[in-house]
């Protein structure tokens, strides 16, 4: 009875703009009292916060009833004309079509499986050299800031054909603009946000002109592609290609960082796991579906009703905002049999870690083969890691990860 108390408690006072510390740290006992007890619940905002993956999956797939088009949300949150609200408001993921449809297509162009397949081998160079590097530095590292997070962002600055020595800024950039998207936004890292677009946008503008004075191979080099356009087709404007790039950067790098940092700690925490895919490594594929599943990267995304809907039984009128809980949804028992267990051979895993419908993840390819190469070769190397001192978690509602992770790698 005292259970069932506390998750009526928990779902009554849930409020996404008024979280507590606890939640930072561990929000699936919330997550479970929301989906049993308010899975369409009304936030005190007039939004509604959705956590069954059967609502998630219907949302993302209609994609004319429910718009991702954020200039409705976005114009108070940061104000009209700042930096912020031009990058958030014209960068893929929070439009819909035409200029969804027409970006999406000039990047699937450049992330093709052939295309994929052909940067594992300078993808498994760069994880051996930094695994190499650890090494030589051991028995301690940081497995966010020593592996984890150098991972993507050498990956996305291969695909925008970043020179390395440039490189150095391009993390901060990202965790400054993606932590604008938190539910509550401080003056400071509002101010940071709006500084780290503007830096963004001044360097890529000189990137971009050199690219076009010397293009690269538009079926493997995303800007050149973003920036010829389609033949005979239509280009970009200067704005959404400047834009969309620093989209590609921060859409392939935290979330990835995330999956890589979620994944071997959770092997930490399931030594059962971890031993199993020590002994068939072969599981990696769905170990890293079953880590994007349980602990998602992206825990929650958004929504806008373009017209009166009902979902889960209750009538919403047109106007209404939704947060897709995908954190929520991943750990839903009517979808997944004893979802609070990790099965690194869980099949089928309908995660929606990657969304669904239009607007799936475009480099949900290129991110499946960074965390199965990441985790794959660490645990080769490192079988008998562990945990030196205390995990820090990101502090984030919508992005779900740590910003250290300390590990004695040998014994």
């Amino acid at each position: 009875m005292e259970a069932q108390a506390d998750a009526a408690e928990l779902a009554e006072r849930f409020d996404l703009a008024a979280l507590p510390l606890a939640f930072y740290e561990d929000p699936y006992p919330t997550y479970r009292a929301l989906r049993a007890r308010a899975p369409v619940k009304r936030l005190p905002d007039g939004s509604v916060f959705l956590t069954r993956w059967a609502d998630l999956d219907r949302v993302y797939r209609d994609t004319r009833t429910f718009l991702s088009d954020k200039t409705v949300e976005f114009a108070p949150k940061f104000g009209v004309g700042t930096p912020l609200y031009e990058h958030h408001t014209t960068s893929l993921v929070f439009n819909d079509p035409p200029l969804h449809t027409r970006v999406r297509r000039l990047i699937m162009g450049a992330l093709t499986p052939r295309a994929i397949a052909g940067m594992e081998p300078a993808l498994t160079r760069l994880v051996d050299g930094l695994l190499d590097r650890m090494q030589a530095r051991g028995p301690r590292a940081d497995l966010i800031e020593d592996y984890a997070a150098a991972i993507p962002v050498e990956v996305i600055g291969n695909l925008l054909g970043v020179p390395h020595e440039e490189r150095g800024p391009l993390r901060e950039w990202s965790l400054a603009i993606l932590g604008a998207l938190e539910p509550v936004l401080s003056p400071e890292a509002e101010a940071r946000g709006n500084r780290a677009v503007a830096a963004f946008l001044d360097y890529l503008r000189g990137l971009v002109a050199r690219r076009r004075a010397a293009p690269g191979d538009p079926q493997t080099d995303v800007l050149t592609r973003l920036i010829q356009g389609e033949a005979g087709g239509e280009r970009l404007t200067e704005r959404e290609l400047l834009h969309n790039c620093i989209f590609l950067l921060n859409a392939g790098h935290e979330t990835t960082t995330n999956l890589i940092g979620n994944g071997l700690e959770l092997l930490l925490r399931f030594p059962g796991e971890r031993a199993r895919l020590l002994a068939e490594p072969g599981l990696i594929r769905t170990a890293v579906e079953e880590f994007l599943r349980y602990e998602s990267s992206n825990q929650l995304g958004n929504r806008r009703l373009a017209a009166e809907a009902e979902i889960g039984g209750t009538t919403l009128p047109a106007g209404t905002y939704l947060h897709l809980c995908i954190g929520a949804a991943n750990r839903d028992p009517a979808q997944f049999p004893d979802p609070e267990r990790l099965d690194i051979a869980r099949q089928p895993n309908r995660h929606l870690a990657f969304g669904a419908g239009a607007h799936q993840c475009a480099g949900l390819a290129l991110a499946r083969l960074e965390g199965q190469v990441a985790i794959a070769r660490f645990l080769a190397r490192f079988p008998r890691y562990a945990a030196e001192g205390k995990p820090v978690r990101g502090g984030r509602a919508r992005f779900r990860g740590f910003l250290s992770l300390p590990v004695r790698l040998w014994p």
